[in-house]
């Protein structure tokens, strides 16, 4: 339980499509935000101008949409903390950079790149790694080494620079984190991050993250594993900044992992196992097309539903739960430290779950649009009865097509394997005399029709497995479906009986 006022964000950066594992994040976030009525708030973190991607945050808003996972306040909905775009954000920052230099908490490098370089070049000819840290700080081309007068000198004549985190020597910075507890890291092991650049005058995610989380008065940081190493950071930049008292709550989430546990899940993953790793389907500027969970034919919920799991524990048996029920039981003590294994199979479980029940109506109205461009005319009442007789065989409407299709059209060739197997002996001859009695059938129901045959396979003397998989392969062209007479009776006494004969005809 907790007694602030609820503000949670996500916080995507507009790079690309939104990993499933950032989708997990938003949803935990959600989560948080509806059991404690606080406030979801989507902000997109596009400071680094040289990895922006355009549609990108489009992307982003319209798969959460899809989900379900509606912001409270954000880039569309508004918000009186806003812009909530952070390079509408520009001006806010630098004074927060400034502020930093004034209390000697940061300074002004001015470093290039090639003088950096070259810096690194001889620490690798040592074997040793360079950072720019306690250690070596004062020995470079900075605030620190530098006279004020040589540094205002650079400053008024336009040389570019960096402001940099002075981190402290050898403190040791202690957090309570909602799902590891708690952590400690020591100062002198982290290096002075960049702040701010005067090259585009923009911050760097790190300030500019830990600003607009304080001036929006977020409550809980709510992200992945890997920002953890950034935490001592963050958590030095409120006390520096005079924050320490709104300093937010943190919870780390674990990583969701390849299906063979090793590592975290990626793009090449999904193409090698063939499912999708983003929630809806993403066109790259450079023509690229990734799968997404929404076109491959997930539904929302589902979708929704298994990553719940994937690092959090009801601790019961229970796997099917709605979003009303994962806000009512949703909790940071039920969510694991260890990164989670992606199941591709669970995955499509998942669907199953939710596929079978929804009503025979609904799973109509969507594979209604297949049928269309399959060329299939049918009333939606009559393909609700058919979905009826199939839905637990499927985990995707899609694949719907491919257990039904038979009762649309007419089977145009039969399996080769079915064929050799029970199309032999007497089971010709007699299923064209099956298709005369057929003809003449007094009535046209199952069970009637099931009494007919069983009699005629009877009088005959023939074997009743071969003569059903004879007539299943007539009508449907393989060895599967639902039950055969249910099959024909939907088909109807003239199409069943030309089935009949045109596999005759063809077999024989």
């Amino acid at each position: 339980m907790t007694n602030k006022n609820v503000r949670v964000r996500f916080a995507p950066s507009p790079t690309g499509p939104l990993h499933i594992g950032g989708v997990r994040t938003a949803l935990f976030n959600w989560l948080f935000a509806k059991k404690y009525n606080g406030t979801f708030i989507l902000r997109i973190e596009d400071t680094d101008s040289t990895r922006f991607v355009p549609g990108a945050e489009e992307y982003i808003s319209e798969s959460l949409k899809w989900l379900g996972l509606t912001p409270d306040e954000g880039v569309n909905e508004g918000g009186k903390y806003g812009p909530y775009r952070q390079s509408e954000r520009k001006s806010i920052y630098h004074k927060y950079a400034l502020k930093l230099i004034e209390s000697g908490n940061a300074y002004y490098a001015f470093d290039t790149s090639g003088e950096l370089d070259k810096i690194r070049e001889e620490y690798e000819a040592e074997k040793k790694s360079f950072s720019y840290n306690s250690n070596i700080r004062e020995s470079l081309n900075n605030s620190l080494s530098l006279s004020k007068e040589e540094t205002l000198e650079k400053l008024n004549s336009g040389t570019p620079y960096v402001i940099r985190f002075k981190m402290p020597l050898n403190q040791d910075v202690k957090a309570n984190d909602m799902i590891r507890g708690d952590i400690s890291f020591n100062s002198s092991t982290l290096d002075d991050k960049v702040l701010y650049k005067s090259s585009d005058q923009l911050p760097t995610y790190h300030l500019a993250n830990v600003v607009d989380d304080h001036l929006m008065k977020i409550s809980h940081v709510i992200r992945g594993e890997e920002w953890l190493p950034s935490l001592p950071l963050h958590i030095l930049l409120h006390r520096a900044l005079g924050w320490e008292d709104d300093l937010p709550e943190f919870a780390h989430l674990p990583l969701i992992l390849k299906p063979g546990g090793k590592g975290k899940l990626s793009k090449r993953d999904g193409d090698k196992h063939g499912f999708p790793v983003f929630p809806i389907e993403y066109h790259s500027p450079t023509g690229d097309i990734a799968a997404g969970y929404r076109e491959e034919g997930y539904f929302p919920e589902a979708v929704n539903n298994l990553l719940a799991l994937l690092g959090w524990n009801p601790g019961t048996t229970q796997e099917i739960f709605s979003l009303k029920e994962l806000v009512k039981e949703f909790s940071f003590d039920k969510v694991n430290k260890a990164g989670a294994k992606f199941d591709p199979e669970k995955a499509a479980w998942f669907n199953h779950q939710y596929l079978i029940n929804k009503s025979d109506k609904e799973l109509a109205s969507l594979f209604m649009p297949i049928l269309q461009k399959k060329g299939v005319k049918a009333a939606e009442e009559k393909v609700a009865d058919i979905i009826n007789m199939v839905k637990e065989r499927v985990n995707f409407v899609h694949e719907l097509w491919e257990q039904t299709s038979f009762f649309f059209k007419a089977p145009e060739s039969y399996d080769p394997k079915i064929v050799k197997k029970r199309w032999k002996g007497e089971v010709p001859q007699f299923m064209e005399e099956l298709a005369e009695s057929y003809s003449k059938a007094p009535e046209w129901r199952k069970e009637s029709l099931k009494e007919l045959t069983s009699q005629t396979i009877k009088e005959k003397g023939l074997n009743f497995g071969n003569v059903m998989n004879a007539l299943r392969l007539s009508l449907v062209g393989g060895a599967y479906g639902p039950d055969l007479f249910t099959i024909a009776e939907m088909l109807g006494r003239e199409e069943s009986v030309e089935r009949v004969r045109a596999a005759v005809k063809k077999l024989n």
